[in-house]
């Protein structure tokens, strides 16, 4: 449990990172089921406890209930960006370049080997997966310089997606620019089909990092992998060394 408190808020930073806004503090509603472990909410609340120490968050308030169901819990970040300046996903344009902000598909990874569906002898992949990092250092550089942007929790594609329909414009990427961790290099140098295999995470989600558009004086000033293009039309296009791939689900889909 204290894992699983630590990556809800981690997961919700992302979110205010990839806006552009300063996380101020935090609000916790958790229902938990009847019969829990007396242990688990205090395992719960030690590791909140640590992670809103770490990134310097009070919790502001909240409330705890019981239920017949299974553990429920919601957080809430309150955060703030300058008048004008938070960064939308609507804001792409033809011309932008398409920027990470790191290594694509060690969250799908980590879940695999969380499952035992893959070896991670160094752990690296299953902390990726279980403790992400929210890209708070590009706060300030993202309300200077990216056009569009949103966190990667339901998979690169999937997010993309949800670029260019807020923008109405068609992002164009290409999976060979796509950015892997040295455990992902190591996963796809053993797979059949690489062109399939990053197909596989481009679309896993649970990454954390941010996806972004920027002018392309702008991508350069924010030294981020760039991974394609903002084109006029609609949706998303994937390929792989020139060739077209469908891109399918794209990740997770909510509805």
């Amino acid at each position: 449990r204290d894992l699983f408190a630590r990556k809800l808020l981690r997961t919700n930073l992302s979110d205010l990172a990839a806006m552009g806004a300063q996380p101020l503090g935090a609000f916790l509603a958790v229902a938990w089921p009847r019969a829990h472990a007396s242990s688990e909410p205090e395992d719960f609340a030690r590791g909140l406890d640590t992670d809103l120490r770490l990134f310097g968050l009070p919790l502001l308030g909240g409330d705890t209930v019981s239920s017949d169901g299974p553990l429920v819990a919601s957080l809430t970040l309150l955060g703030v960006a300058p008048r004008g300046s938070a960064v939308r996903r609507s804001g792409a344009r033809p011309g932008d370049l398409i920027c990470v902000s790191g290594p694509i598909g060690d969250g799908g990874l980590g879940l695999a080997a969380v499952q035992g569906e893959l070896e991670d002898t160094s752990g690296y992949l299953a902390r990726r997966y279980r403790l992400p990092d929210p890209r708070l250092d590009l706060v300030e550089p993202l309300r200077a310089h990216a056009s569009a942007c949103l966190d990667i929790s339901d998979g690169l594609i999937a997010d993309a997606r949800h670029i260019a329909t807020a923008s109405q414009v068609r992002l164009e990427i290409d999976l060979e620019r796509v950015p892997v961790s040295d455990a992902g290099a190591s996963w796809l140098a053993i797979q059949e089909d690489e062109a399939a295999a990053r197909l596989r995470l481009a679309t896993s989600g649970d990454d954390y990092e941010l996806l972004l558009t920027a002018a392309p004086e702008a991508a350069g000033a924010l030294g981020l992998p760039v991974i394609g293009e903002v084109r006029e039309g609609r949706g998303v296009a994937v390929s792989y060394r020139g060739r077209s791939m469908a891109g399918g689900a794209g990740g997770w889909r909510h509805l």
